[in-house]
């Protein structure tokens, strides 16, 4: 038992003692090193089927949509088992955590399981529904079917990852992320292209070289989980267990399920509003919504690392360290963007020239990068808004924000945009939208705290 406690000393913070900003600096670094690997990888999938030509890149881009919202339902599950794990920890309750970390992997899976098995069987009506022309669907088929087939191999690195944050560790997640994308990205060419005796499968081949890289990330995090840390039970856990604890879990993790898969969904609108321009617009589109994913990079990592923070000291009632941390990591986001809007005008001449083999896709995505990024750091205030109501057991909150930010100011108003003044006002318009949600989002969260301090105070008087 020796090795797992000086494990711990080792990789894990005290959140509830350390200094916030170090702590949350601490926190993310790792994270964003794993992730900076892994969004890398996922760009050189993107560059790799882009040498396919534009229809296969259109595809990969229209299942973009689809593969999100399952990724986004093990996403809230994970966030779900953060905050109740957190909670526990926070206030000293360990075997409930390991419970709890237990009871979500088995939940994950038979969730996933579910939802994919049934995606599978309306493979082309979705995408028909999504705008998909008749004759990408062989297209769509050849990555979606390996795609649904194994994605229950995400629940491994996705809730796993989710049970070590909780406990303080991101180290762990960020080399188990890194490691996964560095396979999916030397498999890639190898198995789209052909190497040897292995014949070229196309985009088939790039569905596969992510099926390899999640199981590797499932077989390294389960040994890590209960092998070496012991923070989920190696046996079946007794039935009444697993019910309480599901029920904990899915108390925070349905809405902030459903928050998420709005996310998807708002972007299959904006795919189909994106294919009145055509294919070229779809692909730049799809190219415009990966390099989000690595603008937002620090955005996507604190809103990992702080939803743990906030959760243990929610359960030690340190609610001072949570302001301070929710406030510290807007600050930053905020300046951090600009930063990066910086860079990505600087360089989206060049962008545009690696992901783009036709010139009307490459001038998309040059206007995609002067427009959108611009709200990045906007984006930023909300989902941390977001993910901080959800370690605060507020996911109702979060899921009627989340409502709010994509279907009355982002999608309508990108709409709007879209309808009065082209593909120009249609990014103009999201960038608006994320405005007027972010200063709803801000207010809102500050507010609770005012609220909750008056609460105090009342108490302590009429003590």
């Amino acid at each position: 038992m020796t090795k797992p406690d000086s494990e711990k000393n080792k990789n894990q913070l005290d959140l509830l003692k350390d200094p916030v900003p170090s702590t949350l600096k601490n926190m993310t670094i790792p994270m964003i090193y794993g992730m900076v690997l892994l969004m890398a990888f996922n760009l050189v999938d993107t560059f790799f089927v882009g040498l396919l030509g534009t229809q296969p890149l259109a595809a990969i881009s229209f299942t973009f949509p689809v593969t999100f919202t399952v990724i986004s339902l093990t996403i809230g599950l994970g966030i779900g088992t953060s905050a109740v794990i957190g909670k526990a920890l926070g206030k000293g309750d360990k075997e409930s955590a390991k419970n709890s970390g237990t009871s979500s992997m088995y939940l994950a899976g038979v969730v996933v399981g579910l939802l994919s098995f049934i995606g599978y069987l309306f493979i082309d009506e979705m995408f028909l529904l999504l705008g998909a022309s008749e004759q990408m669907l062989p297209l769509i088929h050849d990555y979606m079917d390996v795609w649904f087939l194994g994605s229950v191999c995400l629940i491994g690195p996705m809730i796993g990852n989710a049970v070590l944050r909780a406990a303080g560790d991101t180290k762990t997640p960020s080399i188990i992320m890194g490691s996964a994308g560095l396979i999916n990205a030397i498999l890639d060419p190898i198995l789209i292209f052909g190497f040897g005796p292995v014949p070229a499968m196309g985009i088939e081949g790039a569905a596969i070289a992510t099926l390899i890289s999640w199981l590797f990330g499932t077989g390294l995090v389960l040994n890590i989980l209960v092998r070496k840390r012991q923070l989920i039970h190696a046996h079946f856990i007794p039935m009444s267990v697993f019910i309480a604890s599901c029920r904990n879990i899915l108390t925070i993790g349905l809405p902030a399920a459903g928050a998420n898969m709005l996310t998807p969904i708002a972007a299959a609108i904006l795919t189909a509003i994106a294919a009145t321009y055509g294919d070229a617009a779809v692909a730049a589109f799809g190219v415009g919504s990966r390099l989000e994913s690595i603008a937002c990079l620090v955005v996507l990592a604190l809103s990992m690392t702080l939803p743990p923070f906030i959760s243990q000291n929610f359960g030690a009632s340190n609610m001072h360290r949570v302001k301070e941390s929710y406030k510290t990591a807007i600050k930053f986001v905020m300046l951090w963007q600009v930063l990066i809007y910086v860079v990505m005008v600087l360089a989206a001449p060049y962008i545009s020239q690696v992901f783009a083999k036709e010139q009307a896709v490459a001038d998309i995505i040059v206007l995609f990068i002067w427009i959108l990024p611009l709200g990045y750091g906007l984006q930023g205030i909300i989902i941390l808004t977001n993910s901080s109501f959800n370690a605060l057991h507020k996911p109702m909150v979060a899921l009627v924000l989340s409502v709010i930010r994509l279907f009355v100011c982002y999608v309508p108003i990108a709409y709007l945009g879209s309808y009065l003044y082209g593909i120009e006002g249609f990014f103009v318009g999201g960038v608006i939208g994320n405005l007027l949600m972010a200063f709803l989002s801000y207010y809102l969260f500050t507010k609770q705290f005012d609220t909750e301090a008056f609460n105090e105070n009342t108490k302590e008087a009429s003590v």
